[in-house]
């Protein structure tokens, strides 16, 4: 294991007296990124190619490629072989849970989830390296939703589900863009560690995990413990799939604050790239979004919107980190904050009108699959993934 700690990272030695082994093993985890699928990319296919001979072997078995390389057998035989702890029940009970308040997870990964993501500048390296965040914020947002759609289902995560299979290939997917980074010659590796590292894929996982919870709970949302603890098994389960290492994988909501600590800590802040992606997310998805839940004319809406997303980020990631992404401040915000109470009582109202569970809840995957049809519409996108995108 390479010893060195990237320059660009501020507050090490803070991160080892804080926070121990785990601070050890961040800093550490820099030089790491996934074995498995990085072997993949490099080897050789002949004719065909790593992308292809993946999506067989997620179809057809590993067994159905009996010229497989080594490297794809050796991936498949992790894949293939799930974890002792994982209990498929809570995976379903997980995907229910927050099928149910889709609308505001999707606002919330936008305007909390990736601004949060967007405060270190080396975490978004890779990002505005390939340049896909800030000329196509809606187009990139749909495709993450489309992974979403297929994850968040009953089933999805099952080794013959289309949420394993979109999991995998997102995998592939960080790993070809490492690869190509690398080739470029752009990347400084003693700056940052390598490209898409341990940390920053956990982070990612707290992303969807405890800071998607979070900013719904902020605006009403309200989960039983055992809901929770589902949906942490459920992200679990997506970290391990898309290969964090044991070491690093986030089991529990603890573990996901301490990884959300460990990048404040040590982030050196977002860059004018950073800055730039939050502008673009806001203006050309997050807000045309928001606008069409509101009433008026389209001038009024989205004036309108942009206001309350403005000041709904604020509240989700605080002043400060808010301030270096360059988002207006608004006294809207001290009004925002004191909406969770109000709309927890609405929900719980909404739910004692609509008692049959069941039923809900399979109507909020229809609303959900709905919405996703509409956006790849709206949104021009005829692919589901960027692998299978025009090039």
């Amino acid at each position: 294991m390479n010893r060195r700690i990237p320059s660009a990272l501020v507050n090490a030695d803070l991160a080892v007296r804080r926070y121990g082994d785990l601070g050890t093993r961040w800093l550490h985890g820099m030089w790491e990124a996934d074995p498995l699928a990085d072997a993949v990319v490099a080897d050789e296919f002949g004719a065909s190619s790593a992308t292809v001979e993946v999506r067989k072997a997620l179809v057809d078995g590993i067994d159905a490629l009996p010229d497989a390389p080594e490297s794809l057998r050796a991936l498949f035989a992790f894949l293939d072989d799930e974890p002792e702890w994982l209990d498929h029940s809570r995976l379903d009970n997980a995907a229910d849970a927050l099928i149910r308040h889709t609308p505001v997870m999707g606002m919330v990964l936008g305007a909390a989830s990736l601004l949060r993501g967007a405060a270190s500048e080396i975490a978004g390296k890779p990002l505005a390296l390939t340049g896909r965040y800030v000329s196509q914020p809606a187009v990139r947002s749909v495709e993450v939703g489309e992974w979403l759609r297929h994850v968040i289902a009953r089933g999805g995560m099952r080794r013959e589900g289309a949420g394993f299979a979109f999991t995998v290939r997102v995998r592939l997917i960080h790993a070809h863009v490492r690869r190509g980074i690398v080739a470029s010659g752009l990347w400084d590796e003693d700056a940052w560690g390598v490209p898409i590292p341990q940390p920053y894929m956990a982070f990612t996982i707290a992303e969807f995990g405890h800071i998607c919870v979070e900013a719904m709970q902020t605006l009403g949302v309200r989960f039983t413990d055992t809901e929770l603890d589902d949906i942490y098994h459920l992200w679990r389960y997506v970290g391990h799939v898309i290969g964090m290492s044991d070491e690093l994988n986030l089991c529990k909501e603890a573990d996901h604050v301490l990884v959300e600590e460990l990048y404040r800590l040590t982030s050196p802040g977002p860059s004018q790239d950073d800055r730039d992606f939050v502008a673009a997310l806001t203006d050309h998805y997050l807000v045309p979004e928001l606008a069409n839940l509101l009433p008026g004319n389209e001038r009024v809406r989205k004036a309108l919107a942009l206001r309350v997303m403005q000041s709904l980020q604020r509240v989700f990631v605080g002043d400060a980190e808010a301030d270096a992404l360059g988002i207006p401040d608004s006294p809207l915000k001290h009004v925002l904050r004191r909406v969770g109470p109000a709309l927890a009582v609405l929900n719980r109202i909404q739910e004692g009108r609509y008692p049959d569970r069941a039923r809900s809840t399979l109507r909020a995957y229809k609303v959900r699959d709905v919405a996703m049809d509409r956006m790849r519409v709206d949104y021009r996108v005829e692919h589901d993934l960027v692998d299978a995108a025009p090039r």
